[in-house]
């Protein structure tokens, strides 16, 4: 089954750093928060679906001044008509778009927390959509 994203944009950027406290720990602090995504999809029309691929970070309970960050970039998808195999449209869906979309993301991610400051950063550069998938299964 082929398709094509035929368009990709930023949908919703929340970033929030709420006070003084939480942008000093947070370099320091940054080892207790994870990284984790969530995909949706939507019918659009004829054959193209949204995608649409949220990153975020969430601090873990030790963590007590919390910075607040999420962005979603949504693709419009183009299905070849007739598709009935709804296990690779479900891969195409929460696999290969993600996994093309990622690197956006990430420099959307690590140059909004540059352009506030903080460049030490670490997020991972690579995702392995396909390993979250197969656990997603299990």
């Amino acid at each position: 089954m082929s398709y094509t994203i035929i368009s990709k944009f930023i949908k919703d950027v929340s970033f929030e750093i709420p006070n003084a406290q939480a942008f000093v720990m947070l370099e320091k602090e940054i080892a207790n928060y994870s990284l984790n995504f969530d995909i949706k999809s939507n019918p659009y029309k004829n054959n193209i679906i949204e995608v649409n691929t949220t990153l975020k970070i969430s601090p873990n309970q030790e963590v007590k001044h919390k910075v607040l960050t999420e962005i979603t970039c949504t693709s419009l998808v183009t299905i070849e008509k007739d598709f009935n195999d709804k296990k690779e449209l479900e891969k195409i869906i929460l696999i290969k778009v993600p996994a093309e979309v990622y690197p956006t993301l990430y420099e959307t991610f690590v140059f909004l927390f540059k352009q506030s400051g903080i460049n030490n950063i670490k997020i991972d550069k690579k995702v392995d959509f396909e390993k979250m998938f197969n656990e997603r299964k299990k």
